[in-house]
């Protein structure tokens, strides 16, 4: 499979008849997906006070989101996507409500994190099923590479207005109008791709036979447990995408925090969206031309070079210093969505494409709160400046890990026919992965 695309490849994908409205729909969708988590942060340190419970709070609802992606991903991949997204939309809307109540009455932090969990694990992973669902619409090749492609673009954009629009909205008059806006518009988007002809007309894949023999009792069950994440490739690409929410979580509180104690809280949001504008700009040139090359070597330098960049965010004494080098660090943001998207689509099984990119969810979220959370306590117990080095730290060493297990994507990468859904080794047949 071809891992660039033209400018053509992205027209040929995007005017694809079948795919006109679940694109449109997945965008409505998909806008609020940084913007509920950034609401909510700024929403609880409002009514609190602290930054340490708004990113507790904040973590607890991106854990939801890692746990629940995987879960709905299955779900889709075997009832298709148009009854699990209604269904889990309609609970998405009463959780939120409730978040809302708890935090206008005071409750306590214990009650705000746990309902914070139920909703990530209720929210609509209606990214999941819109990746998956270029795999139905288009053959491998440049097209599908492009449409890819445009998933990591796209989601992009929506960091560039969504950590905005959440800044913007909690200096309104009530703090919680993000809240409410993000949630009408994943709810409203999700029913829409829900409903529409082609996105109904989804039937699951028959389940790939095994290249190797199922192994008997335990590991068998194992295996069915783990599903896409069986497979070594996956496990490598899953640590990547770790070491990249990592860093995303620490400087999403960080960034915030240097504006709270500059004395503009509001430009906080602002801020955190200038790096996705270089991300755009530059993912869109980086596609015609990715380096390195290999997948299993573009995902640990791209990801060791995010993490060399964001040392320079503990360097600027200046919110306008601070922003320079947001739009700096942010070129290599979307370039790394896109080289996910790719590895997925190299390693992941055919029948259970949507549960795969449901595990890339899983481990970027659990990255984000794993970073939101510890900033959180660093920021307020230690410094801003260091809350960006233990940012840069975490995602060397991560990087050198994946680096490590590059090998299993590049089987993948060997094996064409996996791309075609056809039988491709799992973690039973591949002893030197075991253990990751």
């Amino acid at each position: 499979m071809s891992h660039s695309a033209s400018l053509a490849d992205y027209r040929a994908a995007l005017t694809t008849p079948a795919a006109r409205w679940p694109v449109i729909t997945s965008l409505v969708g998909r806008l609020p997906i940084a913007m509920i988590g950034m609401s909510i942060l700024f929403y609880v340190r409002d009514r609190t006070g602290s930054f340490a419970t708004a990113g507790l709070v904040s973590a607890a609802t991106l854990f939801g989101v890692a746990f629940g992606s995987v879960v709905q991903g299955r779900i889709v991949d075997r009832l298709g996507p148009t009854r699990p997204l209604l269904t889990i939309s309609t609970v998405f809307i009463l959780l939120v409500c409730g978040q809302i109540a708890l935090v206008e009455s005071s409750a306590p932090v214990p009650a705000l994190v746990a309902l914070g969990l139920c909703i990530g694990l209720c929210e609509p992973q209606l990214g999941t099923a819109s990746r998956a669902l270029w795999r139905r619409l288009l053959p491998p090749g440049p097209a599908r590479t492009a449409a890819l492609s445009y998933e990591a673009i796209s989601v992009e954009v929506f960091f560039i207005l969504g950590p905005g629009l959440a800044g913007v909205l909690a200096a309104s008059p009530w703090p919680g109008t993000g809240l409410v806006v993000g949630t009408v518009a994943m709810v409203g988007g999700s029913a829409g791709f829900a409903l529409t002809p082609t996105v109904r007309s989804w039937r699951p894949e028959p389940r790939a036979e095994r290249a190797t023999p199922r192994p008997p009792g335990s590991a068998s069950r194992l295996t069915r447990l783990l599903g896409a994440f069986a497979v070594p490739g996956m496990r490598t690409v899953a640590l990547a995408v770790l070491g990249f929410g990592v860093v995303i979580g620490f400087v999403e509180v960080a960034v915030p925090a240097a504006a709270t104690e500059a004395g503009h809280p509001a430009v906080g949001g602002l801020l955190l969206s200038l790096w996705s504008v270089s991300s755009v700009v530059f993912g869109l040139l980086y596609g015609l031309r990715p380096w390195p090359r290999p997948l299993y070597l573009r995902l640990p330098v791209l990801l060791g070079g995010f993490a060399l960049l964001t040392t320079l965010l503990a360097v600027p004494v200046t919110l306008v210093g601070l922003a320079g080098a947001m739009f700096v660090v942010g070129a290599l943001v979307t370039p790394q969505s896109m080289a996910h998207s790719l590895a997925v689509e190299a390693v992941a099984p055919s029948d259970k494409a949507a549960e795969a990119f449901g595990w890339v969810i899983t481990s970027v979220t659990i990255g984000i709160g794993l970073g939101q959370s510890i900033s959180g306590q660093l920021v307020e117990n230690v410094g801003v400046p260091q809350a960006f080095l233990a940012a840069a730290g975490c995602g060397a060493a991560i990087a050198g890990l994946v680096f490590l297990f590059r090998r299993t994507v590049a089987v993948a990468e060997e094996e064409p026919e996996a791309v075609a859904g056809t039988p491709r080794r799992t973690a039973d047949s591949d002893p030197a992965h075991s253990s990751s």
